[in-house]
């Protein structure tokens, strides 16, 4: 059989179902194949950058590995956003690039790019392969390296002839499971000690601990230790459990910060956070000052980047939390009820701004809707006023911060979980770089809301040159949009609100009542500075001379 057939029979095998790119002249023998294979269903979208997002999105929320295609050249390029994404996020993506035959490297073919190197600082494992032979066991070798240790996205150029050369097939090579990262007993003991040693503590959790919020609960309830997340983590516990003492880090709550920078706890245990500049608050010196610092990692890349750790853990996160549970009921810990964090509340004074507008579209949708957010002013009143009713309902991507990624990873998320309602809250500059994206999910029938609040910027480019600067050039700002009136042209039904009461559960039902895509364009120009917390000191004082 060809080589590229011996491929797709291998993923198969691994539970692969979706295949996300654009089919082009150097991929076309692999979109061929799969008119014979039902089981794969290619997601045909509008430009590789969001095949490569949605990829990365479908990886996070099936907990599986997924797999991006594109053709040589500009195709293998435009995915370059989306896999450094992936990196960031650690997430388990076969990226496949087309490349020229052989016989014609160097000879300046149509679309030729030697694109190994240019994955490789953004891989855990980039490589072209040169002979039909070795394709499946480089492919079968990549998905290994991919899915084991800290997960990470890998990447195959495979030229032309490559793919269609027959190959001698006996047996398909075994699909690779990831072995568990078991942590060291010792230091979960070390840290279970140093955890009842009569000091007060608060955990400090990130996204990593995003599948294990029972757990963390568990050792959150037996300690009476606060809860405190990174806006990344938003959505790991409930706005309502009495631990939990809000967001700390880029657009996050005051109850946070007085608890960092006053309070006496003198144990922190940081779960699944690498401690970078949004989640810290850009590195506040108060998150471990005189403090016993406990962290628990798979990556242990991630001890003492910045701040010292008197307790590394490295290990997968549940297991890590399962036997500290079990240590600190060994030392006579025992589950109370009785602590409530202080934690900051917004009553929403009914007002056309940000964050009543998104509070009131929570009203009307269920608990259980996940909202992917894109980048923009928006996602700071989402990280500061949304609430979290149900676990696991937020994806908020601010590491990497890639414009038009939260309209993609609405895509993962309904694919892997077609069941649970999705929102994508984004705004008219992200939906000017992927907006047509809608389209993919009208061809797809993929019910998908999506909000654009429309003001006519770059509203986060505005508000930081504003404090920086005291200026913002006028080019920051762009003509006005109808999107509503585009959605018409695009056959997507859309609302566009223009006040408060716009907005009610008859709008919102209407909107969640079609089986594809719709859009509800939210006119609003709001001139408040966003909550972008000690990120707005920061830029306010960026390259002043005390």
């Amino acid at each position: 059989m060809k080589a590229v057939r011996a491929v797709l029979h291998f993923l198969k095998r691994g539970g692969v179902k979706y295949i996300f790119g654009i089919p082009a002249g150097s991929v076309n023998a692999f979109f061929d194949e799969l008119y014979d294979m039902k089981e794969l269903t290619p997601i045909i979208v509008k430009h590789e950058g969001a095949a490569s997002y949605m990829a990365a999105s479908y990886a996070k929320y099936s907990n599986e590995l997924s797999v991006c295609i594109a053709s040589s050249g500009p195709g293998a390029t435009n995915l370059i956003s989306g896999c450094a994404n992936a990196m960031r996020e650690h997430l388990p993506v076969l990226f496949l690039t087309g490349a020229v035959p052989v016989s014609t490297v160097g000879m300046n073919a149509s679309q030729e790019l030697n694109a190994e190197p240019i994955f490789r600082s953004i891989t855990k494992y980039s490589v072209t392969v040169n002979d039909s032979k070795n394709l499946l066991t480089e492919v079968a070798k990549a998905v290994e390296i991919a899915i084991s240790g800290v997960p990470g996205p890998v990447h195959i150029a495979m030229p032309i002839d490559v793919q269609l050369h027959q190959v001698d097939l006996a047996t398909l090579p075994p699909y690779p499971n990831r072995t568990p990262i078991y942590p060291d007993m010792m230091a979960i003991k070390q840290a279970a000690i140093a955890m009842v040693s009569g000091k007060k503590g608060f955990i400090f959790a990130g996204q990593g601990a995003r599948h294990s919020s029972s757990l963390l609960l568990e050792v959150a309830e037996m300690l009476q230790w606060p809860i405190i997340v990174t806006p990344q983590a938003k959505g790991v516990i409930l706005d309502n459990h009495p631990l939990y003492a809000g967001v700390y880090g880029f657009a996050g709550h005051e109850s946070a910060s007085k608890l960092i920078n006053e309070d006496e706890r003198k144990v922190m245990l940081i779960v699944g956070s690498s401690l970078g500049e949004t989640a810290t608050n850009n590195w506040n010196e108060n998150l471990t000052k005189d403090r016993v610092v406990i962290q628990l990692d798979y990556d242990s890349t991630v001890f003492g980047r910045k701040y010292s750790v008197d307790i590394p853990i490295h290990g997968d996160i549940d297991l890590s939390l399962l036997h500290i549970y079990e240590y600190l009921k060994d030392l006579g810990a025992k589950k109370d009820n009785g602590v409530t964090a202080e934690k900051s509340v917004y009553q929403s004074n009914r007002e056309f701004v940000s964050q009543d507008v998104l509070l009131k579209l929570q009203d009307f949708l269920p608990e259980t809707t996940r909202y992917t957010i894109d980048v923009g002013e928006f996602m700071a009143y989402v990280v500061h006023y949304m609430v979290v009713k149900d676990i696991d309902t937020f994806d908020i991507n601010i590491h990497f911060g890639a414009m038009g990624q939260g309209i993609a990873a609405a895509f993962g998320s309904i694919l892997a979980e077609p069941n649970r309602p999705v929102v994508c809250i984004t705004g008219d500059g992200c939906f000017f770089m992927h907006g047509m994206e809608m389209l993919t999910a009208k061809e797809y029938k993929l019910p998908i809301l999506f909000v654009i609040m429309n003001n006519a910027r770059l509203g986060m480019v505005y508000h930081g040159h504003s404090l920086q600067y005291n200026r913002s050039h006028p080019r920051f700002e762009q003509q006005a949009v109808n999107i509503t009136a585009m959605s018409e042209a695009l056959g997507i039904p859309s609302v566009r609100v223009e006040s408060l009461d716009d907005i009610n559960k008859y709008v919102i039902n209407h909107l969640m009542s079609f089986e594809g895509p719709t859009i509800l364009e939210v006119s609003l120009v709001d001139e408040n500075t966003p909550p972008m917390g000690e990120r707005v000191k920061f830029l306010s004082s960026f390259g002043k001379v005390n």
